[in-house]
């Protein structure tokens, strides 16, 4: 079941991302860490509505948040579309002991249905570019590169944005 997030949900948030952080750096991929996402990121995500969580058996087995906001750092990309209503995505996440269960796939069918019953064009995101699950996940659910953005503080690789257009 999928459901927007509530404030006491955030440790549990904060447990799947460090979760998914520990699994990616023994992977040797320097995406997320102890700092990020943070707890006050989760609040400002509850906060705006726009954290979603999916429940498995009462139990929190991922997340994703999902925004008509578009932050500054997407101003350099070259995105398949103008600027009109896009859906960004964020932060999806799946803790993991349930991954390989098709979760990440329902959190991403739920965020394009979303998208289309908002009346969005497409729908945005970014993803680190030494993560080649994410990326071939992206790639596989017809998501096209439109560019790269650089975050100094997290790594000196890129994180490529993708974009799936309605």
């Amino acid at each position: 079941m999928i459901r927007k997030a509530v404030r006491k949900d955030i440790p549990n948030l904060k447990k799947i991302t460090e979760a998914c952080a520990r699994q990616m750096i023994a992977q040797g991929i320097f995406q997320w860490n102890e700092q990020y996402p943070s707890v006050a990121v989760f609040q400002k995500d509850i906060e705006q509505e726009n954290m979603y969580v999916f429940e498995l058996d009462e139990k929190l087995a991922g997340c994703v948040m999902l925004s008509f906001h578009k932050d500054n750092f997407y101003d350099s990309v070259q995105w398949h579309t103008e600027d009109q209503k896009q859906l960004y995505v964020h932060r999806l996440a799946v803790h993991p002991d349930f991954q390989g269960n098709g979760i990440a796939q329902k959190m991403m069918d739920f965020g394009e249905d979303f998208a289309q019953q908002n009346g969005c064009i497409s729908v945005r995101l970014d993803t680190f570019s030494k993560n080649p699950r994410n990326n071939i996940f992206y790639q596989k659910r017809n998501y096209q590169l439109a560019g790269k953005i650089f975050f100094a503080q997290k790594s000196p690789h890129p994180f490529y944005c993708y974009e799936k257009v309605f």
